[in-house]
């Protein structure tokens, strides 16, 4: 089939050759031979970026291009008395409003650095369809309309200059409805719609999102997601590519293998390992990485995971009505995720003239800060042979983070390396007195005996001397530390 933007017998040809080329086949079991980068295992912490048009009207989440289409939510009625009916003012009429004056590449990139981030992941298309690159697809992307700046291709060059390794993420697949309401009523959402249209194909919505729902997307639709997959992977190479949880709908199966296939034959071609990230079991296990939204795992993971979260409980992008996440919380959330072999994706949402807003600020200078005196206990650092022991325990799943948690000084978490064991103290005792009971002298019936003998004890980033004694109940570690933060007690053993 050909249209006016590009050919797409020519784009599969391309395709097939690349997956031809490489020791990826387009199946399971090819694919299950993939193995996790290196520097994923050591780096620990990276920054997501939710960036596009829907930071221009700035309300209540990234899904208002959808939700301005149902008539009777708060979009609808805030739209309609903010800009006007929407026949006469679409989703698309942002796009002149979404003009990022303030967008410094560098300067962000030096903000998510000073912040400890060790890789950056911008969402290069959400499920709105505006491309936030230069593309040959569709004029609908911010080099030729808003911003007229490729944002994702200034974004890498930058974070590269700065050794931060650079991902990218698509969240196309649920544009096969996402717009769908907008025919629903008299909205510049109309048919007929053709590939190639901005809001194009607007189909209904399927009951409770239901993954196996019909109509199922058509051959046409799931070859122009995965051409705009791979222009993705073309143009920018990322070592991680993610995908939000539509992908796991049984049509995009076949497709899904073909683009994995083709993006990790591409990224071995030029001497890397790549992965996908998915959200548990919408890629087969072991053929990239589990990606877990806004929860976690209870306990230490044989394979490596991520999280991905955000500074504020209610959005991904910036609104006027944020409710923003504490930096303590933000620095726990870390620490339980890599004790359990996890990393951590935190995202940050710049406002539509490209400025990073203080309260991201904050988190950032402070997770920064952090990092700054117990970076060692967490980069390069591997699971110990428990995780953690306290009264407070996280539930298992996705979208855990509505509250926070409120640790006791009981509460301890752990790490290895640099032939250390790092106990991090989530609140440290205000008698400044610690107990470890993880590391007692002698077999108890709540832990064995650690074994080896404790060289030294210290607090990092603290002068004070620390006093350690290994007892029977466990390892009694007394200093004179006061922190609004988790401390980290390092513990050398002989």
């Amino acid at each position: 089939m050909n249209n006016k933007y590009y050919d797409t017998s020519e784009w599969l040809r391309h395709i097939e050759k690349g997956i031809a080329q490489g020791p990826f086949s387009a199946d399971w079991d090819s694919l299950s031979s993939f193995r996790v980068p290196d520097w994923f295992l050591k780096e620990k912490f990276g920054i997501f970026l939710h960036w596009g048009l829907y930071s221009v009207p700035a309300y209540r989440n990234e899904w208002y291009s959808r939700n301005m289409y149902i008539q009777g939510t708060p979009e609808f009625d805030y739209h309609r008395k903010t800009y006007g009916p929407q026949k006469d003012f679409g989703y698309k009429d942002f796009i002149p409003l979404f003009r990022a004056e303030h967008f410094d590449p560098k300067e962000w990139i030096r903000l998510f650095k000073e912040a400890g981030a060790r890789y950056i992941f911008p969402v290069a298309e959400h499920h709105d369809g505006f491309q936030m690159y230069r593309s040959a697809l569709s004029p609908w992307n911010s080099f030729e309309m808003g911003p007229k700046r490729d944002v994702i291709g200034e974004l890498k060059r930058e974070a590269e200059k700065e050794g931060l390794h650079f991902c990218t993420s698509s969240h196309r697949a649920e544009h096969w409805w996402f717009m769908g309401h907008g025919k629903e009523f008299d909205s510049d959402v109309k048919d007929p719609l053709s590939l190639g249209d901005f809001y194009w194909p607007a189909m209904p919505e399927p009951d409770n999102f239901d993954m196996r729902s019909t109509p199922f997307p058509t051959e046409e639709y799931l070859n122009d997601w995965l051409i705009r997959t791979v222009e993705l992977i073309d143009l920018f190479s990322p070592e991680l590519l993610y995908f939000d949880w539509w992908i796991g709908h049984e049509a995009f199966k076949p497709y899904l293998q073909k683009l994995m296939a083709y993006y990790y034959n591409r990224m071995a071609a030029s001497g890397k390992r790549a992965a996908v990230c998915g959200k548990l079991d919408d890629i087969a296990f072991g053929t990239g990485i589990a990606e877990v939204e806004r929860g976690g795992f209870a306990e230490a993971k044989a394979f490596p995971w991520q999280t991905d979260t955000a500074v504020a409980r209610n959005s991904w992008c910036h609104t006027t009505s944020l409710n923003y996440k504490s930096s303590r919380e933000i620095i726990g959330n870390l620490i339980d995720v890599v004790s359990r072999n996890g990393n951590l994706l935190l995202n940050v949402g710049p406002t539509a003239d490209g400025t990073i807003p203080e309260g991201d600020r904050r988190i950032l200078s402070d997770v920064g800060e952090w990092l700054r005196i117990n970076g060692e206990a967490v980069y390069g650092s591997h699971v110990w042979r428990i995780s953690g022991e306290g009264p407070t325990k996280d539930e298992e799943g996705a979208f855990k983070d509505d509250t926070e948690k409120t640790y006791t000084d009981q509460d301890i978490r752990f790490t290895t390396g640099h032939g250390a064991i790092y106990a991090f103290a989530m609140h440290f005792p205000d008698t400044g007195k610690l107990l470890i009971r993880s590391m007692p002298a002698k077999d108890t019936e709540q832990a064995p005996a650690f074994l080896g003998i404790i060289r030294n004890v210290r607090i990092l980033g603290f002068d004070e001397s620390v006093r350690f004694e290994r007892r029977e109940d466990g390892l009694l570690v007394t200093a004179d530390v006061s922190s609004a933060f988790p401390v980290v007690i390092r513990i050398d053993v002989a």
